[in-house]
C-alpha cells in the first residue's frame, strides 16, 4: 500500500513528523508527533518570525549566562556583599546541577527538582525563596535579551509556606549560666555586648574604637565585616538602609568596651583597629566566633546541664526578647535591631508579646 502523501514542507523523520519553513532566506525547522501538530507548530512558528516573536536559541550554558549576568548587570546595582551571596547560592546549589545546560534547554520541572532536592536535604524554605529570587532574575535578564522564549522559574512551584519556627533565643537561666562559664574567654567582652544591643555578628567583628562615641553617648553602627577566599577580609555598608545606625551607649556597655581596649595588652592604639580581634589583633573570623561558643557550650554540658548548640545570631535574638519582656516598645527594638520595618520586627517576636501583653492588662486594671 503507498505512503499516504504527506503535505508541503513536511517529512516523516522516524517516528516523528519534521516541517520546514523558509522566511527571509533562512531555514527553520519544527517537529510534531503527528501531521496535524506540526502543521499547527509551522503556523505558530510563521507568526512568531512574521511578528519578530522568535527566539532564536543559542548554546549558552546557564555558568556562562550567570557570569555575564552577574557582572554586566548586577555589580554595579548591588552591594559586594550582596554579590558574593548570590554568586555563593548559586556554586553551592545550582552550579553542579544545571551549569553544563544551555539556558534554552532548562524547563521548569529542572527548576522544581532542585526546589525539591533541597527541601528534602533540610533547606530552610526562607532560603529556598532566597535561591529562587536569584535565578528568576537571571533568568527573566535572559528573557529580556531574547536568549529564551520563557522563564523557567515562573514555571515551578514553591511550596507553601510552613509553620513558622520560633525564634530561638536563651532563657533568661541559659544566659546566665553561658556567661558564667564564659568568664574565662578572650571573647567574654564581646559576648557581653551582644546580649545588650543586639548587633550582628559581622557588625561586632568591624567594630571600632572609632564608632564608640562618649560625647553623645552612642555606638555608631556603620559597617559590617566579610570574608572571602581569595581576597580575605574586607569590610561592606551595614545589611540594610536602616541596619546603619546609632545604639545608645549605657555605663555597663561604656566599661566592657573600655576593658576591651586593653585586653590583649598591646592596646587597640589605632582608632582604626578593629576592638575585637585575636591575639595577634587580626580581624576575628566567623569561624572562630562560632567555634568559641561551642567551646563554651560543651563546657557546660560536660557538667551535666542541657543546654542546645548556639549560634551568635541567638544573642542578637535573645537581646530582642529580654528588651520585649523589660517593656522596650517595638518602635524603638525596630531601630535598635535596624530592622528595615515594625512588621519584621513584630512578625520575629510576636511569640514573646503574649506575655507582655497580659501584664499591661493587669496594670490598667484598676482603671474600670
Amino acid at each position: 500500500m503507498a505512503e499516504k502523501k504527506l503535505p508541503k514542507g513536511i517529512r516523516k523523520n522516524g517516528n516523528r513528523y519534521q516541517g520546514r519553513i523558509m522566511y527571509h532566506g533562512k531555514n527553520y525547522s519544527v517537529t510534531g508527533a503527528t501531521i496535524t501538530e506540526t502543521k499547527k507548530a509551522m503556523t505558530d512558528l510563521k507568526y512568531r518570525l512574521e511578528h519578530g516573536l522568535f527566539v532564536e536559541h543559542e548554546k549558552v550554558s546557564l555558568d556562562s549566562w550567570f557570569q555575564t549576568w552577574i557582572k554586566e548587570y548586577k555589580q554595579n546595582d548591588l552591594k559586594i556583599g550582596t554579590l558574593i551571596s548570590y554568586q555563593n547560592y548559586y556554586n553551592y546549589y545550582i552550579k553542579d546541577l544545571l551549569g553544563k545546560m544551555s539556558i534554552s534547554e532548562i524547563r521548569g520541572e529542572h527548576i522544581q527538582k532542585i526546589y525539591n532536592k533541597l527541601l528534602n536535604d533540610g533547606m530552610a524554605l526562607s532560603t529556598l525563596k532566597i535561591i529562587a529570587a536569584v535565578m528568576n532574575g537571571c533568568f527573566q535578564r535572559a528573557l529580556k535579551n531574547g536568549l529564551i522564549e520563557r522563564n523557567p522559574v515562573k514555571l515551578a512551584e514553591l511550596p507553601r509556606q510552613k509553620e513558622k519556627t520560633v525564634r530561638q533565643a536563651m532563657t533568661q537561666e541559659q544566659q546566665a549560666l553561658f556567661m558564667e562559664y564564659a568568664k574565662a574567654s578572650y571573647l567574654y567582652n564581646l559576648f557581653a555586648v551582644m546580649l545588650r544591643t543586639g548587633m550582628r555578628s559581622g557588625e561586632i567583628r568591624g567594630l571600632k574604637p572609632l564608632d564608640v562615641d562618649k560625647k553623645k553617648y552612642v555606638i555608631h553602627i556603620q559597617r559590617t565585616l566579610k570574608y572571602l577566599e581569595g581576597r580575605g577580609y574586607f569590610e561592606d555598608t551595614p545589611k540594610t538602609r536602616t541596619s546603619k545606625r546609632d545604639i545608645p551607649l549605657t555605663a555597663d556597655l561604656e566599661a566592657l568596651l573600655d576593658a576591651q581596649r586593653n585586653y590583649w595588652g598591646f592596646k587597640v592604639e589605632r582608632m582604626d583597629r578593629y576592638l575585637f580581634c585575636n591575639e595577634k589583633g587580626e580581624p576575628l573570623s566567623r569561624d572562630r566566633l562560632q567555634a568559641e561558643i561551642d567551646r563554651i557550650v560543651k563546657r557546660i554540658q560536660a557538667d551535666g546541664h542541657d543546654f542546645p548548640r548556639i549560634t551568635p545570631h541567638i544573642f542578637r535574638h535573645t537581646f530582642a526578647t529580654r528588651a520585649i519582656e523589660a517593656g522596650m516598645q517595638p518602635q524603638t527594638l525596630k531601630t535598635i535591631l535596624g530592622h528595615s520595618s515594625l512588621s519584621m520586627t513584630m512578625d520575629l517576636y510576636s511569640h514573646v508579646l503574649p506575655n507582655t501583653k497580659a501584664e499591661e492588662m493587669r496594670k490598667i486594671a484598676d482603671a474600670f
